[in-house]
């Protein structure tokens, strides 16, 4: 029987790149985000994904309505057997944290934090209703270096990437007895539409030494690392965090 999963943000950057490995690994891939599907780049992504992948529109801090695309991508796919928790927004606007103002502060954890969190929740929910399924299940949360990585100009995506990473551990407890697996993955400097703004800043800083592999990652980098994790071959890692970031996170003197 085939395995599912459910990429939000799948069409772009990291979420892109796990979605392609997942059906490359034989997976069938439900992609969700909020853009209308015949946006160039929904489109784009559809037909590099093909056959193995369907779109659904749906935005996250619409918790009510996170049960009607559930039932609609299992009605469509059969039962989802890795989500793979990706979606996220930045800051609106990047500032002192003592000038952070309550509506990107509210915009970011709507998204990041409660939209991802009652998702993650209602697909738990249909896991532990079909308990020794056809295949391994699992939640993957992205989170990133910055949930415990301060900066100081980006308050509001830092504490909700802190809270996603303490997401990930309640869920691992819940669910760990019924041989759900959960991780998270913190990607450091990825290269994707997200960070494009600030590329030559980090470019810089990157050659300079920031990260020790002198790089900038890849959303490969990041897809090969939740593949296995979806496959269940590290499910006695269960609540384990993997760094995805060249080593940037080590502290150093």
């Amino acid at each position: 029987m085939s395995k599912t999963a459910l990429v939000t943000g799948g069409q772009r950057g990291i979420g892109f790149g796990i979605s392609k490995a997942l059906v490359a690994a034989g997976y069938q891939v439900a992609v969700l985000a909020q853009l209308d599907p015949q946006e160039p780049e929904v489109v784009e992504a559809l037909e590099i994904l093909g056959d193995s992948a369907a779109y659904y529109r749906h935005d996250l801090e619409n918790i009510e309505g996170h049960s009607a695309i559930l039932n609609q991508i299992e009605q469509d796919l059969g039962p989802i057997s890795t989500l793979v928790s990706n979606a996220g927004v930045p800051a609106k606007n990047r500032g002192d944290v003592l000038d952070l103002h309550p509506d990107s502060f509210d915009f970011v954890m709507g998204v990041n934090l409660r939209g991802a969190f009652f998702l993650a929740q209602d697909v738990a929910r249909r896991m532990l209703s079909r308990p020794g399924g056809p295949s391994y299940q699992s939640l993957i949360f992205i989170t990133s270096v910055s949930a415990a990585m301060v900066s100081t100009e980006r308050a509001e995506y830092c504490m909700s990437k802190a809270g996603a990473a303490m997401m990930a551990k309640l869920f691992t407890v819940r669910l760990a007895p019924h041989g759900i697996g959960v991780f998270e993955i913190q990607p450091g400097i990825i290269e994707t539409p997200l960070t494009a703004r600030v590329k030559d800043t980090y470019t810089k800083r990157i050659a300079e030494g920031l990260v020790p592999t002198e790089r900038w990652g890849q959303p490969k980098d990041v897809a090969d690392a939740v593949v296995p994790l979806a496959d269940g071959k590290m499910a006695f890692a269960t609540g384990s965090t993997l760094a995805v970031d060249g080593g940037l996170s080590i502290s150093r003197l």
